[in-house]
């Protein structure tokens, strides 16, 4: 698990009653987030040793982390100086707590600085790796080899450690490159334990939460899934909910929540704007009505939907039309099918931290939907359509949503889908969508994903798809002049779909998909593979 994404504080969860409400009860790490690109990695290994955690804003005071009850704390990292005139700091109150603390990179340099120490820029900065000479092997590095390599990233240094303050080990490079109050239970570390390039860093952070913390490893799916059925039906009560199904393995696993909290006071409805994979639609209706039995509002809507397509090759218009329709579409089935009292959304513990995607009643203090998420429906609902919010997923991250659904028994089909994109093919079609062309990109991308299937590699990658191109280019078959357009092959590797790389395919499979392309799919006569990772280029490529 390493999402790797920039959390602005600004953008940070700020704490609020309902997070305190649904946190008190349980043992929890608490990461204050100081804009590092790791704070959501930290708190996933945190949740690999099955405690919670949460990100919150480094804004947060002393008093309010005391009303949180964390058994310890986590400083994360940071793209400022502790120095500078505007960096960010925490409540120095936070140290009188008796909570153990950790401090990563900027959160050790700021620890330091607070307490009395001194920070400075050094001539030899450590970028990468490097290798960790332990002095103290006890306490935070148990179990962690001496001369492991650990991931850096510092400019500054702590040159002077507060009073009570020890070294724990120190790099070529850095004196301090790990620190401890034993006595306070404050613990600096100037290298990323939580990245995959730092051995030893998950054994450190099993100290942290284990030993010094004294965690008991209950976040379980089993415990998540028996506590979210009893949030939805306290919650809920006997009213109506309604949840726009999209086939992804967050709308399925909590389509299967909700249904087994409120049963058929839930109803599901699935729009079917024409830009699904091929047999996708079917398959879906198929296995909701066989396996789960759970009814689901079928809307069809292709028509409306490719009329809004009709001249436009900007992507960013595509997006704003299919949003646009999907909200109206949504609109007046929800009025057909209602009234209902909330509606349910697959939203993410990464949406929480990053969007603003909610309001406050300031009436009644619930939240309000106004937006779908942008990467589930592309569009906003109106201001007008007021629902309160039932969103059960909203503590997991990605992979813990993957678990939740293999425990209640969705098949693997959903549970590995790979991710597909809110518009769907319309953005993996460039230039203007027509029926024509979807037919094309439909039966090219089928081949991608029954190759990847028969050869039983499609869990190797992250996503594997085809994109058509709005060009044609000259080829020959049967002896005859073709012109016909070129596909373009993607397929990434990456763990979090942050960042990304593009998959190193054996020659033989590239080579059948080919071949199968141009044979199979009329109006292909070219095939290209895409080597461009990201960053610098996108997964999509609109």
């Amino acid at each position: 698990m390493t999402i790797q994404t920039q959390a602005s504080p600004q953008n940070t969860e700020s704490l609020s009653s309902e997070s305190l409400a649904n946190t008190l009860d349980r043992q929890k790490i608490i990461i204050i987030d100081f804009g590092s690109q790791y704070s959501e990695l930290i708190a996933r290994r945190i949740r690999e040793t099955q405690v919670y955690s949460e990100v919150i804003s480094y804004r947060t005071t002393a008093e309010q982390l005391r009303q949180l009850n964390p058994q310890g704390i986590i400083l994360s990292g940071g793209p400022n100086s502790v120095y500078d005139e505007h960096a960010p700091q925490c409540d120095p109150e936070i140290w009188n707590l008796k909570i153990p603390v950790l401090g990563v990179c900027y959160g050790m340099q700021l620890m330091v600085k607070q307490l009395g120490g001194t920070v400075e820029q050094v001539k030899l900065g450590e970028y990468g790796k490097a290798n960790l000479l332990i002095e103290d092997p006890t306490d935070l590095l148990t179990n962690v080899e001496d001369g492991s390599t650990m991931w850096m990233s510092h400019g500054d240094s702590c040159t002077k450690l507060p009073a009570g303050f020890s070294v724990l080990a120190r790099t070529q490079n850095t004196p301090c490159a790990a620190i401890s109050h034993p006595e306070r239970k404050l613990f600096g570390v100037q290298f990323h334990p939580e990245v995959v390039h730092s051995e030893g860093g998950i054994a450190l952070i099993r100290n942290f939460v284990y030993h010094i913390c004294q965690c008991e490893p209950t976040w379980t799916t089993e415990a998540f899934v028996e506590e979210s059925i009893r949030e939805i039906k306290a919650r809920v009560g006997d009213k109506r909910v309604l949840l726009a199904l999209s086939g992804g393995v967050d709308s399925s696993t909590l389509a299967f929540l909700l249904h087994r909290a409120i049963g058929d006071r839930l109803t599901c409805m699935f729009i079917d704007q024409g830009f699904m994979r091929k047999g996708e639609p079917e398959r879906l209706m198929q296995i909701f009505k066989e396996q789960f039995h759970i009814p689901v509002e079928y809307v069809q809507a292709r028509d409306r939907f490719i009329r809004q397509m009709e001249g436009v090759t900007d992507p960013e218009v595509k997006r704003r039309r299919i949003g646009h329709e999907f909200i109206q579409v949504f609109e007046e089935e929800s009025q057909r099918l209602g009234p209902f009292d909330y509606l349910a959304q697959g939203t993410l513990y990464p949406d929480v931290i990053e969007s603003a995607d909610t309001n406050v009643d300031p009436k009644t203090g619930e939240r309000v939907a106004v937006k779908i998420k942008s990467h589930h429906n592309v569009g906003g609902l109106p201001k007008n359509l007021r629902f309160k919010l039932v969103e059960p997923l909203r503590k997991l991250f990605k992979d813990e949503v993957r678990n939740v659904a293999r425990s209640i028994g969705l098949p693997e089909e959903i549970v590995r889908r790979h991710p597909f994109p809110g518009p769907g093919l319309a953005i993996r079609i460039i230039g203007e969508v027509t029926a024509e062309r979807l037919n094309i990109l439909r039966d090219a991308d089928y081949i991608v994903r029954d190759e990847i299937s028969r050869q039983e590699v499609y869990h190797d990658f992250w996503q594997a798809f085809a994109v058509l191109l709005p060009i044609r280019s000259v080829g020959v078959m049967g002896d005859k002049r073709t012109y016909a357009h070129p596909v373009v092959l993607r397929f990434i590797t990456s763990e979090d779909g942050m960042t990304a790389d593009w998959a190193r395919v054996p020659y033989d499979l590239l080579e059948t998909i080919s071949n199968r392309m141009v044979n199979e799919v009329k109006g292909v006569n070219r095939v290209v593979y895409d080597i461009t990772s990201k960053p610098p280029g996108t997964i999509e490529w609109e």
